[in-house]
Parts: structure tokens; C-alpha cells; sequence
């Protein structure tokens, strides 16, 4: 096939630190978790893809790929049933440990990657180019995407950071999701040229209304829609927040912030440019 660097056998490490050893450049992918999905196609190899997650939305060439499980699980007999010869996999949901051990046992390969930051993301991309056999590919890729990153921090170096907060979701209990700094996308956050308004550590995590009230931070996202968003904003107290008085709270893109993929770049690009288009007194 065009475009294969490799005919001997290829050896990746994945996030986990297992050598996986692939006989050759594979070609029936199953791709669990939106992300990994992204990763394979920006490398134009859509046409690899045999199975995809259930709640796999982009691009539009995999939608009507097989379904191999979801959030009630992963069918290894869904996937087995695809012949793939290469299977990549985020340790959430279990879906690492339902998956790993058994297709390890029947022989077929399997990836684990994680997503901990903006950086590990471009490295992903490596990898898989690296294992599917177009690792010049990979390799531009990446470069391309840091070259944009690094445009970005020119952009954003000479000006004051306003102080963020990203809601991400919404919990029965009233609780709120919220992005914490330890993660990809709060590392995109500070790339975009802004900070946290909301100390502490961990992974996306839930806070109380009133502690991102008492934050009053400069800049409010939420990544969802206008509509849920302008139904946050009405409730008692929002309105005196800062950032909502001063129309700076505003929406951004979940696939751009929260599936750890080329277009988080996306994400950081256009928020560092809404961030310059608006004047921001602490």
C-alpha cells in the first residue's frame, strides 16, 4: 500500500509502558474512544478504521464504521468479530481493562494511550504514525501543530492573564464540573493565555456553584451550548459574577477542549484570538 515506511516487523511503547510489537504496518484499526478515532484519521487513514466506539460523532467518513461497545461497555467479541489487527484504547471506562487482556491473549496488538497534557497529545500522533507505518506523517503532523502552538504563545506573551474558570458539565446534585489545572485541557487554557481562578489540583473534578461564585473570575467558559449556558447564567447570583456582567462569559467547543485531539490546537487558537478581542480589567 502507498505510503508505508515499514515491511519489517514495528515496535511501539504505549502510554503504559508495553513494547508492542506489530508484525507489519497494520491495516483493520479499531479505535476506541473519540480521540484515538481523530488521531488515526489525521493521518488520512480513515480507510483503516474497522470499529469505533458507539458515541463516536467525527468525522463524518467513520460514521458508519461498526460499533464495538460504549458506556454500558466493550464487546471483545464485537471487536474480534472486525479482524482487526491493531486496537487503540484510552484506560477510561474500563475499556482498557476489558479489552487489553483478552485481545493480548488471542494475539491481537493493542495501543493504550493517555492524553495528560497538550504535549502528550502531539506525541500521540507520533506514535500511531509510527505504528500504522507513516511515521513522516505523523512526525509533520506534529510539527505543524506545534508550530501553531508556538505561534499562539508569541500572541499571548506580552498580555496580562485573565482569570478562568471552564464549566464542563452539569451534575444531578448540583454540583459542576469544572477543568483543573492538571490536565490537557487546562494546559490548553494557560496556552490560550489565561489562569485559573480556581486553586487546586486533580483530574476534571466537581465544585459547588458558590465556590466558582466566590472565584468571580474574569473569564467564564462553558463548553456546551448558548442555550444551557444562558440557563446557568439566570440562576441567583450569576449575574453579579464579573465575568457575566461584563459579557465575558461565553461558550467554547467540547470537541475542541475536552477530546484530546488535533483540534484542541483549534481550541487554543481561538480562544487566545476571543481573548485578545476583549479588554479584561482584574
Amino acid at each position: 500500500m502507498a505510503g508505508l515506511s515499514h515491511a519489517a516487523p514495528i515496535e511501539v511503547r504505549d502510554a503504559l509502558g508495553r513494547s508492542v510489537v506489530l508484525p507489519a504496518a497494520p491495516q483493520r484499526l479499531v479505535t476506541i474512544f473519540a480521540s484515538n478515532t481523530e488521531l488515526v484519521t489525521s493521518l488520512g487513514l480513515a480507510d483503516r478504521i474497522v470499529g469505533v466506539e458507539e458515541y463516536t460523532r467525527f468525522p463524518p467518513e467513520v460514521m458508519d464504521k461498526p460499533r464495538v461497545g460504549g458506556r454500558l461497555g466493550f464487546s471483545v467479541d464485537a471487536v474480534v468479530a472486525q479482524r482487526p489487527d491493531l486496537v487503540i484504547v484510552t484506560p477510561a471506562r474500563q475499556a482498557a481493562n476489558q479489552l487489553v487482556d483478552p485481545m493480548t491473549r488471542i494475539g491481537v496488538p493493542v495501543i493504550v494511550l493517555l492524553s495528560r497534557s497538550v504535549g502528550e497529545v502531539l506525541d500521540n500522533i507520533r506514535l500511531i504514525g509510527r505504528a500504522t507505518g507513516v511515521p513522516d506523517r505523523g512526525e509533520a503532523l506534529a510539527q505543524s501543530l506545534q508550530a501553531r502552538l508556538d505561534a499562539v504563545a508569541q500572541q499571548v506573551a506580552q498580555r496580562t492573564a485573565p482569570r478562568m474558570v471552564m464549566i464542563t458539565g452539569r451534575v444531578g446534585n448540583g454540583m459542576l464540573l469544572v477543568a483543573r489545572a492538571d490536565t490537557y485541557t487546562g494546559e490548553a487554557m494557560r496556552m490560550a493565555g489565561g489562569r485559573f481562578a480556581i486553586a487546586g489540583r486533580g483530574a476534571v473534578a466537581q465544585v459547588s456553584p458558590e465556590a466558582i461564585l466566590a472565584s468571580d473570575p474574569d473569564v467564564l467558559l462553558f463548553a456546551g451550548t448558548k442555550a444551557a449556558l444562558d440557563d446557568l447564567v439566570q440562576l441567583p447570583g450569576w449575574r453579579d459574577m464579573r465575568a457575566v456582567r461584563d459579557k465575558r462569559a461565553v461558550t467554547v467547543s467540547r470537541s475542541e477542549f475536552l477530546i484530546p485531539g488535533p483540534r484542541t490546537i483549534d481550541g487554543i487558537e481561538n480562544l487566545a484570538k476571543w481573548l485578545g478581542s476583549v479588554e479584561v480589567r482584574p
